[in-house]
């Protein structure tokens, strides 16, 4: 009797242990599948959290400060919004077989001014790049400007082949270093074709509400990007 005993539990025990590593598997697939959906549970929840921080900030810009459409043009020149990009482009002809063309950054740099009540504000900046094109036999002209919310400022101008500019070429002194009359002549060079104060004026308006507009678009790209599946 004591063998039969002895042989049942070692049944028993086999038993048990074949029952254990069948059932192995199993919880091991338990587990990971709770781990799984506790992941995915987490992730679906940060998510959702950054797609209405994202919502919310959509439409406080929207109420608080929305951008106008972009005008397409502004006296003589056309306006090319590049969306999606830090710059856009101007042109226009002028005489007979002049066209001009304007590279134009969004704003890229500031300088302090000083307030009538003695507190400082900043003054913005705009890069411009102005190139006159007087037919193909002809060099380009190219100018390169700073636009500050009132005025433009000539900071060099310089000639360049229609294909690029060349390794390091001679681009001229520095725009202030040449005889004031000359640089007088530059300035009214320019105003005659439409690039003067006004023109400055109205690149500030405009870049204030690309700024707008481009922030939204990105904010937009992020909330779909994360919203994809």
């Amino acid at each position: 009797m004591a063998h039969r005993l002895v042989r049942g539990l070692r049944g028993a025990v086999r038993n048990l242990i074949l029952l254990r590593q069948q059932s192995e598997p199993t919880n091991q697939f338990l587990k990971s599948s709770t781990r799984n959906y506790v992941s995915e549970m987490r992730n679906s929840a940060f998510e959702a959290n950054i797609l209405r921080l994202i919502r919310n900030e959509i439409q406080y810009e929207l109420d608080h400060s929305p951008p106008a459409e972009p005008v397409p043009e502004f006296n003589s020149f056309m306006v090319d919004e590049r969306p999606g990009e830090q710059w856009i482009r101007l042109s226009r002809k002028f005489g007979e077989n002049e066209e001009i063309k304007i590279e134009v950054t969004m704003f890229d740099g500031s300088v302090p001014v000083k307030k009538d009540d003695d507190t400082e504000d900043e003054k913005l900046h705009v890069t411009l790049i102005v190139d006159v094109f007087k037919g193909e036999d002809t060099d380009v002209l190219e100018f390169v400007c700073s636009a500050w919310p009132d005025s433009i400022e000539i900071r060099k101008v310089f000639t360049r082949g229609h294909d690029g500019i060349k390794d390091q070429p001679y681009m001229g002194p520095e725009f202030k270093a040449l005889d004031d009359e000359l640089q007088d002549s530059l300035y009214d060079f320019l105003e005659e074709r439409g690039i003067d104060d006004k023109l400055a004026e109205f690149l500030h308006r405009y870049m204030m509400n690309k700024d707008k507009n481009e922030y939204l678009r990105w904010m937009k790209n992020l909330k779909s990007c994360i919203q994809k599946k």
